[in-house]
Parts: structure tokens; sequence; C-alpha cells
């Protein structure tokens, strides 16, 4: 299965145990390929540079740049083209959108009220990282 994981599911799998982490660390037992574009690493980079992370990214003995690296290494990089504006109270929720029509994604997983209320975009469900994991390894 091909998913985009918007940057606050990233953010939550890097830094806490929870349904976000265990999405990425079953990737690597299931048929499970995530994608990720320029423009959500740079959100990423941004957010994790953040002051508010700084504890528990201290916690895991990492730094922004660490975490960047292992994701990095993790994800498939895609160049997206640009999309008409879908998410007009969020912009930036569209270079979600535009990554996993890039990358012919089955699933998109995030947290955001504006995406998950879409359910679904072109054929591509959007849904939190619970429900991923119930699609995708049978979790309940």
């Amino acid at each position: 299965m091909r998913l985009v994981a918007d940057t606050n599911v990233v953010v939550s799998a890097l830094l806490w145990h929870g349904s976000p982490h265990t999405l990425f660390e079953q990737a690597q037992e299931v048929d499970l390929t995530v994608y990720t574009s320029r423009a959500l690493l740079d959100e990423l980079a941004d957010v994790l540079s953040r002051r508010k992370f700084a504890r528990a990214i201290d916690a895991l003995r990492a730094t922004p740049e660490s975490l960047m690296r292992q994701y990095r290494g993790f994800a498939r990089i895609v160049r997206p083209r640009s999309i008409a504006r879908v998410v007009r109270a969020d912009p930036t929720d569209d270079h979600v959108l535009a990554c996993a029509l890039t990358a012919r994604a089955e699933l998109i997983v995030s947290g955001d009220r504006h995406l998950l209320g879409l359910k679904t975009h072109q054929g591509i469900a959007i849904v939190n990282p619970a429900e991923a994991l119930r699609r995708i390894i049978g979790e309940p």
C-alpha cells in the first residue's frame, strides 16, 4: 500500500509511541511505502525545530537533524505538481494532497481536521492513524 503521512503524524511517529509510531514500525513488516515531498520535509524540519518539541527530542537523545535523516531514509520523496487549491482554511494541507496524487497513494494519514473532513480526495482515502492501522495491519 502507498500512503502519505501528514506532518503531524510524522512528528508523532518520530517522538512518541502510539498509532503513528506503530504504523511506521509495521511498514517494514507489511507491503507499505510512505511518500513525502520537499514541501512536506521542509514543514517537518520547521516543526521539529520548535521549542515545544525540544524536551521530547532530547529524551530520545536525538536532534531535529537526526530525526529528519531517519525519516528521509524511510520515506520516498516525490516531486508533486501544483494542484488547484482544495483546503481553503489551510492551504499548506494542499501539499499533502499534491504529494498523495503524485505518489498514487491509496491513503493519506492525518490528524488534521481540515484533511480528515474531506474524507477522500480524488479516490484517496483520508484517515487518522488508528484507522490507517486497522486498514493496513488489522490492528484494533
